[in-house]
């Protein structure tokens, strides 16, 4: 399938070839600014598939808006019409759409144009009406408050806001481009207006405030919970905008004559992670919890886990070793340790199921 991209070097374009190009069965047919018209006359003319993603919303001069928007649309369709193509064409409008203002007036126009050419040639169109597109790649400083709270927060610049309660509604170009996808890969999808999931709503102070978490985060190890939903799509919109120099950073490590432990991630509300070393013949640990549970994994060298009910002194032990991967878990009202009874370092990585606090640390020693 031969799939034309117009604003193949936008935002949503760079997102969308990427992922067309994964797709062995696809040949991308990029258009930009920089196309001639020839160009793009030739790829309407071998196109199986058109996503119209080229536009204007931040113009020079208002008159762009017509030109750029309406007047190109339909051009688009006048030279299919010319051809005889009924060509899919899947088109990234606007929300703005129906608004008394040149973008939202010039982008319903478009959308009559494709509406009207897929009456003429009895051809499918695909109508997404979206709102703020935030991800990776988008332009900073320029119409995404996102992308550009990422941007300078990431390099500690100053960012201004105007009114944080200011709402925002935001879809993750993620989404939007698995809603693309889509249309090449079913045949029976719905033409007209399309529906673009989840869209967040949210606000300009919420967004700003949870950038400014994501940086702290590596002060304080505390993750947030970033594992779906908005934040897990902020989340990755942030790290996208980190410069070179910030792809990696350093976490304390504390060190006695025993070997070294180093805390690597904290979260809110499941525990935290870490690894020790322990040299030849050491033992650690040595204590119960009430509540408190751990597990070890013992990543290198050979681990002997003794542990000893505090009240009835029923005894346990477990020998474990890197080149046999298992879990040990720490059960509550068992004092335990942990000896290194290889010849080289150990290495083992721990969770704790609640991140340790100092003032209630749930660790009572006592030895096995």
């Amino acid at each position: 399938m031969r799939v034309l991209v117009t604003g193949a070097n936008g935002f949503v374009g760079k997102n969308l070839c990427l992922r067309l190009n994964e797709l062995n069965t696809v040949e991308v047919l990029p258009i930009t600014r920089e196309s001639t018209d020839s160009a793009l006359q030739s790829a309407l003319s071998q196109a199986d598939f058109i996503f119209h993603l080229a536009g204007v919303n931040r113009p020079q001069n208002i008159s762009e808006f017509q030109t750029g928007n309406a007047d190109f649309t339909q051009s688009i369709c006048d030279s299919l019409i010319n051809i005889a193509r009924n060509i899919p064409i899947a088109y990234a409008s606007s929300v703005q759409v129906g608004l008394d203002n040149p973008y939202g007036k010039s982008k319903q126009l478009a959308e009559d144009a494709l509406t009207a050419y897929a009456k003429k040639c009895n051809a499918k169109v695909y109508i997404f009406r979206l709102p703020n597109v935030f991800g990776k790649w988008c332009k900073p400083n320029y119409n995404s408050a996102v992308a550009t709270f990422c941007h300078n927060i990431a390099r500690e610049l100053p960012i201004k806001i105007n009114d944080p309660t200011s709402e925002l509604q935001l879809v993750y170009v993620d989404d939007v481009i698995s809603a693309f996808i889509s249309l090449i890969q079913s045949t029976n999808l719905q033409d007209g207006l399309q529906e673009i999931s989840p869209i967040y709503n949210t606000s300009v102070g919420f967004v700003a405030t949870q950038i400014e978490t994501f940086k702290n985060s590596r002060g304080t190890l505390i993750t947030e919970r970033v594992g779906d939903g908005f934040l897990r799509a902020l989340y990755s919109t942030y790290v996208s905008y980190l410069p070179l120099e910030k792809f990696s950073y350093e976490i304390p490590k504390y060190s006695d004559p025993r070997g070294e432990f180093v805390e690597m991630l904290k979260t809110p509300d499941c525990g935290q992670f870490s690894f020790f070393t322990a040299h030849p013949g050491i033992t650690r640990g040595g204590h119960y919890h009430h509540s408190k549970t751990e597990k070890f994994l013992v990543i290198r060298g050979k681990a002997r886990f003794g542990f000893r009910n505090v009240l009835s002194g029923e005894k346990h032990e477990i020998l474990s070793e890197g080149t046999k991967p298992e879990i040990v878990e720490t059960v509550p009202g068992w004092t335990h340790d942990i000896t290194n009874i290889g010849e080289d370092e150990m290495i083992v990585m721990l969770w704790a199921n609640e991140i340790f606090d100092r003032d209630y640390p749930d660790t009572i020693a006592e030895k096995v």
